[in-house]
């Protein structure tokens, strides 16, 4: 059986390598080798602090915010391709590491890498209808939450942080990341 068929809510992929795209830690920390990473955007979502962490970033009493691809707009990321030897392996990692809970649901998108033909990739957008959605919330709430949460993987502070030296590495600004930063100081 393979990771793809091991995985219920997979969606179905095309044999041989596969495309991920990269928003948030999947850019700095993917935890997997990539043959190829490209800058890439995303038309139709975008980046925002809309799942509540209770697992890597914050705790069931005192619940992080980490980023989803929420509805609407436009995000630029990084897309790495994932060569056929390592897809099984990689799958299965990111559905372990991405999909403990309901709060992303899994689609294949196109994405179009900078300079590039569109590629379908694999993309874990925020699920409105899990419980861990915390859909729009104002930025001073987001920094608050941010400045005081730590769960498995460290400070909530320090994801914020990483992503938006990822972001600054790539030329990308995001409103998102780059605006609760400023709040917190």
């Amino acid at each position: 059986m393979s990771a793809a068929d091991a995985l219920p809510k997979y969606p179905p992929l095309p044999a041989g390598d596969v495309w991920v795209f990269a928003y948030g830690s999947l850019m700095w920390n993917p935890g997997f080798e990539a043959v190829e990473s490209r800058t890439a955007l995303l038309r139709g979502y975008h980046r925002a602090f809309c799942i509540h962490s209770v697992h890597y970033r914050g705790t069931r009493e005192a619940p992080g915010l980490v980023l989803g691809l929420d509805r609407g707009g436009a995000c630029r990321g990084i897309a790495h391709r994932i060569g056929a030897r390592a897809r099984e392996q990689v799958l299965k990692y990111l559905w372990d590491r991405e999909m403990i809970y309901d709060a992303y649901q899994v689609r294949v998108l196109p994405v179009f890498p900078d300079g590039h033909p569109p590629v379908r990739a694999i993309c874990f957008v925020a699920n409105p209808d899990d419980s861990f959605y915390a859909g729009r919330l104002s930025p001073d709430h987001v920094a608050e939450v941010i400045r005081r949460t730590t769960g498995q993987s460290g400070s909530n502070l320090d994801y914020v942080r990483e992503t938006a030296r990822r972001l600054e590495a790539l030329g990308i600004h995001s409103g998102a990341v780059h605006d609760v930063l400023k709040r917190i100081g």
